[in-house]
């Protein structure tokens, strides 16, 4: 395939990525107008090859070290150094992406990740980073708030219910223990948003592909976590009554793109039990699915957790199932066959 690669436009500044600033749309759209007619970029519904970029949670509150859920991996720099790296990509083959998917992590105060759903017999809320477990929750350890379910018009027995059954089935699903969070992607909130220089990339690939992204709004159901942008944690209530629904959609829409990208934060959470869910869904997505390895990173709280051996066992498994784990570095190319 014979690509005249598009260089990185000089708006882009790196030193701007962990910043908070206001996209001049005006002026980007001009200058992605003048762009593709440089690099001759047709619509994006004419692409023969048809290639999606998933980006997941690429929010303030994940990505820049002032917000509350930093992903900071090892390094310390994680989402900032991803960041830089996925705008790049995205100016470096503004030709070939299709469409952009960003999915949006999207809470409110009362939720049963945050601090506020539940309370011990001393009337204390749990801490942030609090594991909460199946145990915890059958030795009374921690319960709902009263007071929360009188305004969501909940039932607190059926409440009570439900949490045990909540963190008995993440229990015998091997999945993480209920985690409490710290207020994070508050809708509304300045966190809440994309970071401004992933926005401003999507953006100049809207105008200068006339393709419009397809934002995934997730994670507002208050009796659930949910990190996958294909559906959330439970999705039934203790009776086996239906709280929330899989996003059948997105994966009907997926099925119909030649490949795949998949990049964001975190890399041990939203990240890997999007990619899971996929696999889960339908083994034959594999082959075309890439995972842009060097644009994520998993979460890491010094000297409380560190997920990044989990994380890693959870790509090899991706890896030996048939997905492509990759770094935006190679040749989007040599992924077109």
């Amino acid at each position: 395939m014979n690509r005249k690669q598009p260089r990185i436009p000089a708006h882009f500044d790196a030193d701007k990525v962990d910043k908070i600033w206001k996209v001049n749309y005006q002026q980007l759209a001009e200058d992605a107008r003048k762009w593709a007619d440089e690099y001759k970029l047709t619509p994006a519904v004419d692409d023969k090859f048809k290639i999606a970029l998933v980006l997941v949670d690429v929010q303030n509150t994940f990505c820049n070290p002032e917000f509350e859920l930093f992903v900071g991996g090892r390094s310390g720099r994680g989402a900032i150094d991803d960041n830089i790296r996925l705008c790049e990509f995205i100016y470096r083959n503004l030709d070939i992406i299709t469409e952009i998917i960003p999915t949006m992590d999207t809470h409110q105060a009362a939720q049963i990740f945050h601090s506020l759903f539940l309370l011990n017999d001393n009337g204390e809320h749990p801490k942030p980073n609090t594991l909460i477990s199946y145990d915890d929750i059958k030795n009374g350890v921690w319960k709902i708030n009263p007071d929360v379910l009188k305004f969501l018009s909940f039932n607190e027995e059926k409440a009570q219910q439900h949490l045990i059954h909540y963190t008995k089935t993440l229990k015998d699903k091997s999945k993480y223990d209920l985690t409490i969070w710290p207020y994070h992607a508050m809708l509304g909130g300045i966190g809440h948003a994309l970071v401004p220089s992933v926005e401003e990339a999507i953006f100049y690939h809207s105008i200068a592909r006339y393709s419009q992204p397809d934002f995934q709004i997730k994670g507002r159901n208050p009796l659930t976590e949910h990190y996958s942008v294909f559906g959330p944690e439970i999705r039934t209530d203790a009776d086996g009554n239906k709280i929330a629904d899989k996003n059948s959609p997105l994966l009907e829409k997926l099925m119909k793109y030649d490949l795949i990208l998949i990049a964001g934060q975190a890399k041990s959470h939203c990240v890997a039990w999007t990619i899971d869910d996929l696999l889960q869904e339908d083994k034959s997505f594999a082959k075309k699915v890439y995972l842009l390895e060097d644009v994520t990173s998993p979460v890491v709280i010094p000297g409380v957790i560190d997920f990044t051996e989990e994380t890693d066992k959870a790509f090899k498994k991706f890896a030996d199932a048939g997905m492509h784990v990759v770094k935006t570095s190679d040749a989007v190319e040599e992924w077109m066959v």
